[in-house]
């Protein structure tokens, strides 16, 4: 089975939803976009609209048969995600968001769908997850900034979301956030081709350090693509280790219990993960449908120097015993 194991996906029921139940979301300014739908959370800047393919699923399903992919992971989309917004409106809306994408997968069963939680009350966050594991859902995709720009996944007033992750054994995919803290990469394209690097390393790193990822080792997380940096700068993660060990979680055993994606663009790059984390610890994907991402995504498995056996895994073996297929 060939799965693509990072896309996202706004189905059009749930833009629908969200028109027709504007009103329950006083925190949430709609911005009609030429047939589409940006957001303002909370008063802060409108989000981009959401793009015509996030909500395509014929043409998503004619792309996947042009890839000879199988199914597809999808998760939501981060612009949307409005963790800023008060937490009972934050619940109200990460329910709708799951309904949706609950429906889009039972509609056509070759997509496997990731949940969206309130990060910004982990409590709430929790219960919205427990509830996720019973409708079907795996697991979650989260941003890396929670409560909006500036928060840390590592912020004790989350412990109830990542404790039960752990309890349920979900797959927790982490992925970097539209703005991702940094103004200098606003040129350029940058805030693609680096800022989402930066960003990930950061929250990564955090949740290293703080311990989270062998305290929580029920938990399968995610590092999307590829990893960001950290399979690059495991050697300065581990010597900043060897200076505070008494306080500081173990780079080499997070890296170790971790999965990442091969969104890296680059066959030595891919190759290099593989000799850091292992071969058996990366899945196929594409971030479908963003230009940034990988929208040929068996094509660098095949030109990087795996086995066979290591490519089965990749673009779908591993996918498949994660989720349960």
């Amino acid at each position: 089975m060939i799965i693509d194991c990072h896309a996202h996906l706004v189905p059009p029921s749930l833009l629908d939803a969200i028109r027709a139940d504007k009103a329950k979301f006083p925190s949430i300014r709609l911005v009609e976009d030429g047939g589409s739908l940006g957001f303002s959370f909370a008063g802060n800047k409108p989000t981009r609209p959401v793009s015509k393919p996030l909500s395509d699923i014929a043409a998503r399903l004619q792309w996947m048969d042009a890839q000879k992919i199988e199914r597809q992971v999808v998760g939501g989309w981060l612009d949307m995600f409005g963790n800023e917004i008060p937490a009972a409106e934050g619940e109200q809306w990460a329910r709708l968001i799951n309904t949706h994408l609950a429906q889009a997968a039972k509609e056509q069963p070759r997509f496997i769908p990731l949940a969206t939680v309130p990060l910004q009350d982990g409590i709430r966050a929790a219960a919205v997850l427990r509830d996720a594991h019973k409708d079907g859902f795996k697991g979650v995709m989260i941003g890396t900034q929670p409560k909006g720009k500036g928060g840390v996944l590592d912020d004790p007033t989350l412990t109830p979301f990542w404790e039960a992750a752990n309890e349920l054994g979900s797959i927790i995919f982490i992925h970097p956030v539209f703005e991702s803290g940094d103004d200098r990469v606003h040129d350029y394209g940058m805030a693609n081709a680096v800022g989402r690097i930066t960003d990930t390393l950061i929250a990564m790193s955090r949740l290293i350090y703080a311990g989270h990822v062998t305290r929580y080792s029920n938990m399968k997380i995610v590092a999307g693509i590829g990893g960001a940096a950290l399979p690059y700068v495991i050697g300065r993660l581990r010597r900043n280790y060897s200076l505070d060990k008494d306080k500081l979680g173990d780079p080499d055993a997070a890296l170790a219990a971790m999965y990442y994606d091969t969104i890296v663009q680059d066959t030595r790059a891919l190759r290099y993960l593989a000799d850091v984390v292992g071969a058996d610890r990366i899945m196929m994907g594409s971030d479908m449908p963003f230009p940034i991402g990988d929208l040929a995504p068996l094509k660098i498995v095949q030109d990087t120097s795996f086995s066979d056996g290591e490519r089965a895994s990749i673009n779908g073996g591993l996918a498949q015993r994660l989720f349960g297929l």
